[in-house]
C-alpha cells in the first residue's frame, strides 16, 4: 500500500463546523441558525473570493501568495465575514431602496 504525502492527509482547517460555530456564535438557544449546512458556508466564502478577485480589500491580513478563497475563509473564521439572515438581508434592501429614492433629484431642479 503507497503511502500518501504528508500535504494531501492533513485536515482542512478551519473545519466547516468551526466556520459555522463563527458564524452561528451570536444565535440565541431556541433560535433558528444563520447557516446549518456546508452548502452556506462554501457559497458565503466562494461569494466573498469573487468580491476579492473583482477588486475588493481583505479584511484580514494575507499571507504571501494567499489565494482569494483561503483569504475569505480566514474572513470567516475571524468574525469579518457575516452571512446574513434572510430577514437582515430584506430589510437592508429596503433601506436600500428608501436611501436611493430619497436621493434621486426631482424634475423640477
Amino acid at each position: 500500500m503507497r503511502s500518501m504525502p504528508q500535504e494531501r492527509n492533513k485536515m482542512i482547517h478551519p473545519s466547516y463546523v468551526d466556520l459555522m460555530n463563527v458564524v452561528n456564535k451570536e444565535v440565541e438557544e431556541g433560535e433558528q441558525p444563520v447557516i446549518n449546512s456546508r452548502y452556506s458556508v462554501v457559497m458565503a466564502t466562494a461569494k466573498r473570493a469573487r468580491q476579492i478577485i473583482a477588486g475588493d480589500e481583505p479584511m484580514v491580513k494575507v499571507k504571501d501568495k494567499q489565494k482569494p478563497l483561503s483569504i475569505a475563509v480566514d474572513e470567516m473564521n475571524q468574525g469579518q465575514l457575516r452571512i446574513l439572515t434572510d430577514e437582515e438581508k430584506n430589510a437592508l434592501l429596503s433601506e436600500n431602496e428608501e436611501v436611493a429614492a430619497t436621493e434621486e433629484p426631482s424634475e423640477n431642479e
